[in-house]
């Protein structure tokens, strides 16, 4: 049922805006879907006392094959994690906004560090696409609630690209 959902939903999603257009030489090895939360902070920054805001924090993520089996984790970094310890942290490259206005940015993300086994270790390029939720809370931030951490339910396709075979 959930391959079933993730195959229709992928046939209906928009297309990649040109600017999150991964680079030629690289070929598209996993796609995941990334279930989880998006953490933010309420915080009065240094530089603008009497001012408040919602800074992000984290993301905390299940990584999903397309028959919805765990793989794999998403966490700070950014990083995704193999299930078989394989790691990649990416490095934003490009952005643009969601279609959907409640849903955090689609991303072009290079590969800045690897580590361990298996495909992961071979990234080069992640694109998150496809989201739903994740946005900044609308929550008041104020001195009332300074320091307040909310977890914001969101979801995502990451495309994880690795470089061509020769």
């Amino acid at each position: 049922m959930i391959a079933t959902l993730i195959a229709a939903l992928a046939a209906t999603a928009p297309a990649a805006p040109v600017q999150l257009a991964v680079p030629a030489g690289a070929v598209l090895a996993l796609r995941a879907e990334g279930r989880g939360v998006q953490t933010y902070a309420c915080e009065q920054p240094a530089d603008s006392p009497g001012q408040y805001g919602w800074r992000f924090v984290a993301p905390q993520a299940t990584l999903l094959d397309a028959g919805g089996k765990a793989i794999g984790r998403h966490y700070a970094g950014p990083t995704w994690e193999a299930a078989d310890g394989g790691k990649v942290v990416g490095e934003v490259r490009a952005k643009a906004a969601s279609p959907d206005a409640a849903s955090i940015d689609w991303l072009l993300l290079s590969a800045k560090a690897t580590s361990g086994p298996g495909l992961f270790a071979r990234v080069v390029f992640v694109q998150r696409l496809n989201t739903a939720g994740g946005q900044a809370p609308t929550k008041t931030c104020n001195g009332d609630n300074l320091g307040d951490q909310i977890r914001v339910p969101y979801s995502a396709e990451y495309d994880f690209y690795t470089p061509a075979e020769k």
